[in-house]
């Protein structure tokens, strides 16, 4: 709430001060407009439950000088690092050896489409186990029509 001070009162020291009839709406268009940015931006990030289909994207590929390490996970549940193929249980260890030399190293997972999310979560675990923080899934371009 403003003051005016009014010049009617001619005595020195004393001034007669009255409050002001008006509204400052300045603060509270401020206010609202920052709140509409904030829910505008926020709106979007709470929508849920999109179906997708992982197996396919339209994701540009990674360009990285470094060779990444490939572990691949085939239908019948067989892992492989690199090409070659290796049990679940050697996992962790080779990729243990790995980290503690280049632990910067990107790791590609490639799981077929058929192999359950499950599995492949395991397999990003043990990859998050051993040491590795730069984990990502390789999909499948999809075919021009």
């Amino acid at each position: 709430m403003g003051v005016q001070l009014g010049s009617s009162g001619q005595r020195r020291g004393r001034r007669k001060l009255r409050p002001m009839g008006e509204i400052n709406v300045t603060p509270l268009v401020d206010v609202m407009l920052v709140l509409l940015i904030v829910f505008m931006v926020t709106a979007p990030l709470l929508t849920v439950g999109v179906p997708v289909e992982l197996p396919k994207t339209k994701a540009s590929q990674i360009s990285d000088d470094q060779t990444p390490i490939v572990v691949t996970i085939k239908p019948d549940g067989e892992i492989a690092l690199q090409n070659r193929i290796i049990t679940f249980e050697e996992l962790l260890p080779r990729l243990e050896a790995v980290a503690r030399a280049k632990p910067e190293t990107r790791v590609f997972v490639r799981g077929d489409k058929k192999v359950a999310y499950g599995e492949v979560i395991e397999v990003m675990g043990r990859i998050q186990e051993a040491g590795f923080s730069r984990v990502a899934l390789i999909t499948k371009l999809p075919e021009e029509n």
